[in-house]
């Protein structure tokens, strides 16, 4: 049984978080550590194999150090903050991830496949209003590995609407023709597969910190 704290779970998505752990077979919620309930992470850590975190960039980082403190495995869903400020940080592994959704995992590996032919390419990414960072986690990784590919900077287009949840396009201009690769999430759900599979393989992955979902499957 593995035992999951959500910090931030009471969040639009660590709700349902929270209601995917407590579905899934061999997990079990441990905690819930969030303002609005008055708990914190420390309430809930001794109990706890593995901690999702769905809150505030500045807040993830402390909450990635004390878990690992405690020897308790991250899966990070909160953007917006340098990863490499956790270079220092051991005890448990690390998994972080700017989109759990499969398709976006698979957006992103075909953008690079197709940037091998079509170099000229830029993203646009659409979030509801209340995205914090812009551009967003999935737009930057999905820009830097284009860019690794093609040599060249990947422009990104930030769109904030109400009625989005989120959704990304990738676009490649050719002479005379354009290819457009694009994923849109309109559930929230959407998320949650890739979370319990995180979840499930954090505490065996090879290495103490990754970043992308793409690295578990």
């Amino acid at each position: 049984m593995i035992k999951v704290v959500v910090a931030g779970s009471e969040g639009r998505m660590g709700r349902e978080v929270c209601a995917a752990v407590e579905e899934a077979d061999g997990m079990e919620l441990s905690g819930r550590a969030d303002p609005a309930l008055g708990t914190s992470l420390g309430d809930f850590l001794a109990d706890s194999d593995v901690m999702v975190d769905f809150t505030r960039p500045e807040t993830a980082l402390e909450n990635i150090r004390q878990a690992s403190a405690a020897g308790v495995h991250s899966v990070v869903g909160t953007t917006g903050f340098n990863a490499g400020e956790l270079a220092d940080v051991s005890g448990a592994n690390i998994l972080i991830a700017p989109n759990f959704a499969i398709g976006a995992v698979l957006m992103m590996r075909f953008a690079e496949e197709a940037a091998k032919s079509m170099p000229d390419v830029e993203i646009v990414e659409l979030h509801h209003p209340a995205k914090l960072d812009m551009p967003s986690g999935t737009a930057a990784l999905t820009a830097a590995r284009v860019s690794a590919v093609t040599g060249k900077d990947t422009p990104i287009h930030s769109v904030r609407l109400p009625g989005l949840v989120a959704n990304q396009e990738v676009i490649f201009g050719g002479t005379g023709e354009t290819l457009t690769i694009r994923h849109d999430s309109t559930d929230r759900k959407a998320f949650m597969p890739g979370v319990v599979l995180a979840v499930r393989r954090v505490g065996t992955q090879t290495e103490p910190i990754l970043i992308g979902l793409e690295n578990l499957l």
